[in-house]
């Protein structure tokens, strides 16, 4: 089976055909901004952490990554250039995916309205190289979708979940590669997920990945909401029932690898067929994970609204009547009313995501997006847990 995308140097395939201005410091963000406004299909990704680089590589390695996915022709790197991260460490890895980056820094560009003004230029000559890509005839085995649910009700582990899990097994049988995260709400799931793995080795990771996990989020003394008040209200009642809802969103095909990002970087598939990985439950921070590990389009159940990514198309399924509206793409509710099965809903998210593949927009593709979120683990925490 096939698609139509853009092949990048490296062997990649974009769906989509996009200019990153990635800013490595949070003081960046404005100019960036402002590059933006004079440049078609740009978007923009700032790191708000810090401009120190020690104890940031997480970070660094997920700019670097989004950077690479293969929805992006070329980068533009800016620095303010009074912190530690060289805008080089960040371009000159996406320079040798045969993607075009380019760099600037304020200081050296001798004030912001002539950074504005350089950046645009710099921009533009990225946006002329972008037009040389032209969509072609690729193989599915190039795709990888990654697998998100939020704003999780009773619909969800019901309608919304099944269904995109059925989805998930018909894309791994196709040849493709599907990409799911939210460790966190797969605790309680050990047990089945192992069963999966294709061997012992991916199995124990995912028992001690899935631990972690609970361990950041379960801190004596710190206590933070894993059902949130939207899941509640939908009728969930405990952690466990979201978590099995949660589970059949990732279908039952094997488990070839469970893939770990940390201050070495983030792991990606090494071949087509079902994974796991540390992509956050938080919504916008889990896009941009799912840029990191190549995804190009995102599967999104939910039983409430959403979050929507410029990097990554973002396809919504739900199966709460009380939602259906002009921002859902896969309308789930008559599995709900046992009008329709999850595997007839899964076969329209499949043929949803090679529509999306070719080129069609999702119903709100450009329209309210989210921001690009960098989210990394406190190696500080990290270590006082022990992990």
């Amino acid at each position: 089976m096939k698609f139509n995308g853009y092949v990048r140097p490296d062997g990649s395939v974009g769906v989509r055909n996009l200019i990153l201005i990635i800013a490595v410091d949070e003081c960046c963000e404005g100019i960036a901004r402002k590059i933006s406004e004079k440049v078609d299909n740009s978007v923009v990704v700032t790191n708000y952490y810090t401009c120190m680089l020690g104890g940031n590589e997480e970070t660094l390695s997920n700019m670097i990554n989004a950077g690479c996915n293969p929805n992006v022709a070329g980068a533009l790197v800016l620095a303010m250039g009074c912190g530690s991260i060289d805008p080089n460490l960040v371009a000159d890895p996406i320079n040798e995916t045969g993607r075009m980056a380019k760099t600037i820094t304020c200081i050296k560009s001798n004030g912001t309205r002539k950074t504005i003004e350089e950046g645009i230029k710099l921009a533009r000559e990225i946006e002329e190289f972008a037009k040389g890509f032209k969509r072609e005839p690729v193989d599915i085995s190039k795709l990888i979708v990654g697998v998100k649910c939020g704003g999780s009700d009773t619909s969800s582990g019901i309608a919304s979940n099944p269904s995109v899990g059925k989805a998930v097994d018909l894309l791994v049988d196709a040849g493709s590669t599907a990409v799911s995260g939210e460790l966190f709400e797969l605790i309680g799931c050990e047990e089945v997920l192992c069963k999966r793995a294709v061997n012992d080795e991916v199995a124990e990771k995912i028992k001690k990945l899935i631990s972690d996990e609970e361990k950041r989020w379960s801190v004596p003394g710190a206590d933070l909401e894993t059902m949130s008040v939207g899941n509640s209200i939908g009728g969930l009642t405990t952690i466990e029932e979201k978590s099995l809802g949660a589970l059949h969103k990732t279908g039952t095909k094997p488990i070839q690898g469970i893939l770990e990002f940390s201050n070495k970087g983030h792991e990606k598939p090494t071949k087509p067929g079902m994974y796991l990985s540390e992509a956050t439950m938080l919504c916008g921070g889990s896009a941009m994970h799912f840029a990191a590990v190549g995804a190009q389009i995102i599967l999104w159940t939910s039983g409430a609204a959403g979050f929507n990514n410029p990097i990554v198309p973002v396809i919504r399924v739900s199966g709460n009547e009380d939602l259906i509206n002009e921002d859902i793409d896969i309308d789930a509710t008559k599995i709900m009313k046992g009008l329709e099965s999850a595997d007839e809903v899964g076969k329209r998210i499949f043929d949803k995501v090679i529509e999306v593949a070719n080129g069609e927009k999702t119903n709100i593709e450009d329209i309210g997006y989210s921001y690009c979120s960098l989210i990394q683990k406190d190696l500080r925490v990290e270590n006082c847990l022990g992990i």
